[in-house]
């Protein structure tokens, strides 16, 4: 037996020990030592978001990443907490296995960038695929000579427990560290991939258990000899991440935690929970996959949710920085500890920069030193719920309305006399009362028990969520006149705005997604899902905000009139469209709201 072969059969024996304070998992080998696991809350620069060579054209060059890394200490010096920088996706020469930058755009190699991180106390990080090199006909690396043996499915991944690739790879992570690179995030897992011989002697089953065997074991003795590595765990490790569907599976194996610091559960999109802020269901999205990991049997602190993301390319829909402090709170109130900043920091002023660094003071003191819970509804079913930080002297209650009605919802309190409402989107005013706060469509608020019931920990409004001051349902009946296309009428209400609200599912109840195609050739989803609204054979100017490029697609489309209706009108002729080769068989569920703003 070789040393590879013997890689799976090490770290046996390993038990996961759930400590009692904080509310953290670490692993804890035969010699009592810790595995994984941070030591305190952990705040990362992630360059994504302001490079995106998958969703968009804006490549990784020397000039954006020494760029980001000025707006970077321009943050820090006005109070933001960073201490790494990991440069994403596509850093690297694409024939040299990940072991040089590639040239175009890094003439002088990374060493610059290396020195400037360190000179300034910050730990330098690498994007490192696991073992996929692409997929279709792309492809973002190709086999080195030490790889052939390993390659595998059209070269587009690699073995594991066969051939060279894994001491390969162990050998380029190690070069990595003596350079001085301190955290590497893994993505893109299959450890389904083997070359076609073994799977005439191995069940698929065999064929996973070998690769993860040989990719954990080798993490581990890495680990054991770089005491000062962080390693996070992306796609492949795990989870429902497509959909926000409530039929939640077992799908994330723990054992991974005792070789990564955290897991990610999911790159930021919408929710199958339809919204007319288009940015509060990518929110929803996130907070429905934590809870989705923590039901995994995964802590609070160990995952990472990957929602904070600003940014100017498609990846993240060129947001911007629209409605992002109502983003970056919910970050800090889901209770990871491996807290995730992707982007354009060059977007945050200084006055953001210092308001930022006050959610992250609240947020990190608790998550260091206080305890994380979730409490309410599953976030996908579009009932309420929400997020609890709590220490012995106070709470920070984070509570989400993902429904489009006003609720009234019970809140944890114990017995703190009063709450204080530290944070809310625009319009309707939350109603706080003991126990019991009132939220209208789509909002979420902050509130703060015990010492956070003081003005010192304000923070103000969403100024980039509206939400209306009252909402009144209307009866209609959309009928499916031909595939892809449903309509209905109905007389508008006087004085109000009309919301149209339209979910798709398949007939067992499951989200579907539509998409608008591949990459360079996707279309924006207002060609793909349209809402039509005539009177008297005239359009109403409609607002919608899901009309983007939306790489992961959409089950729903909200729009709402430009204008309230002034007086009693003619009938209204409503129709939906939606891509009929995608909705064979789907079921529309339609929800008229009249609004008050």
């Amino acid at each position: 037996m070789n040393r590879r072969e013997s890689l799976k059969y090490l770290g046996t024996g390993l038990a996961l020990s759930i400590l009692p304070w904080p509310n953290s998992i670490k692993a804890i080998g035969k010699n009592g030592l810790y595995v994984a696991g941070l030591k305190k809350p952990t705040s990362v620069y992630i360059t994504w978001a302001a490079h995106d060579e998958l969703s968009d054209t804006i490549p990784l060059t020397e000039a954006l990443a020494m760029k980001q890394l000025n707006e970077m200490l321009r943050l820090k010096k006005e109070g933001m907490f960073f201490d790494y920088y990991l440069m994403d996706m596509f850093w690297f020469d694409k024939n040299l296995g990940y072991r040089e930058f590639k040239r175009e755009g890094w003439p002088n190699g990374p060493d610059n960038w290396i020195a400037a991180c360190l000179a300034n106390g910050i730990k330098p990080g690498l994007w490192l695929s696991t073992n996929v090199m692409g997929w279709g006909k792309m492809r973002w690396m190709l086999p080195i000579d030490e790889w052939k043996d390993s390659s595998c499915w059209n070269d587009s991944a690699l073995c594991m427990f066969y051939g060279g690739y894994l001491n390969s790879m162990i050998k380029t992570m190690q070069m990595w560290y003596d350079k001085g690179i301190r955290m590497f995030k893994f993505d893109f897992a299959n450890f389904l991939a083997t070359p076609d011989e073994f799977l005439k002697t191995h069940t698929e089953r065999e064929i996973i258990e070998k690769n993860e065997a040989a990719w954990f074991s080798a993490l581990k003795i890495f680990r054991e000899k770089n005491p000062e590595i962080v390693l996070l765990a992306y796609n492949g490790y795990g989870g429902q991440l497509s959909n926000t569907s409530v039929n939640i599976k077992k799908t994330v194996d723990l054992k991974w935690l005792e070789v990564f610091e955290s897991l990610y559960c999911g790159d930021p999109r919408p929710a199958d929970v339809p919204c007319h802020n288009f940015w509060r269901s990518k929110d929803i999205y996130s907070d429905h996959m934590v809870f989705q990991y923590q039901r995994n049997g995964v802590p609070l602190d160990r995952i990472d949710n990957t929602a904070f993301m600003i940014g100017t390319t498609g990846t993240c829909y060129k947001r911007g920085k629209q409605a992002w402090k109502g983003m970056l709170i919910l970050s800090g109130a889901r209770g990871g500890w491996m807290n995730t900043y992707y982007g354009n920091l060059d977007l945050l002023t200084n006055e953001d920069a210092r308001w930022a660094s006050k959610v992250q003071a609240m947020f990190y003191s608790l998550q260091e030193y206080g305890r994380f819970e979730t409490f309410g509804n599953l976030p996908g079913s579009a009932k309420p719920y929400g997020f609890v930080a709590r220490e012995r002297e106070g709470r920070l209650v984070t509570v989400i309305n993902p429904s489009q009605k006003v609720c009234e919802i019970d809140i944890p309190s114990e017995n703190y006399p009063s709450a204080r409402l530290l944070f809310t989107d625009q319009g309707f005013r939350p109603v706080l009362s003991g126990n019991k706060i009132v939220l209208g469509p789509e909002q979420m608020a902050l509130v703060g028990f015990g010492k956070y019931n003081a003005d010192k920990y304000d923070l103000g409004v969403e100024a980039d969520v509206f939400i209306p001051l009252d909402v009144v349902e209307f009866p209609i009946q959309m009928v499916n006149v031909k595939p892809g296309q449903w309509r209905g009428t109905l007389m508008p209400p006087v004085d109000k705005k009309l919301r149209f609200v339209f979910r798709l599912t398949t007939p067992n109840g499951e989200p579907l997604r539509i998409t608008g195609g591949e990459l360079a050739e996707r279309a924006s989803m207002g060609t793909i899902i349209r809402i039509e609204v005539t009177q008297q054979n005239k359009p109403i100017p409609m607002v919608i905000h899901y009309d983007k490029k939306i790489w992961s697609g959409l089950s729903w489309a909200v729009a709402e009139t430009e204008m309230p209706f002034s007086e009693k009108a003619k009938p209204l002729n409503v129709l939906f469209y939606a891509d009929p080769a995608q909705v064979a068989n789907a079921h529309l569920h339609t929800t008229i709201l009249g609004i008050t703003i």
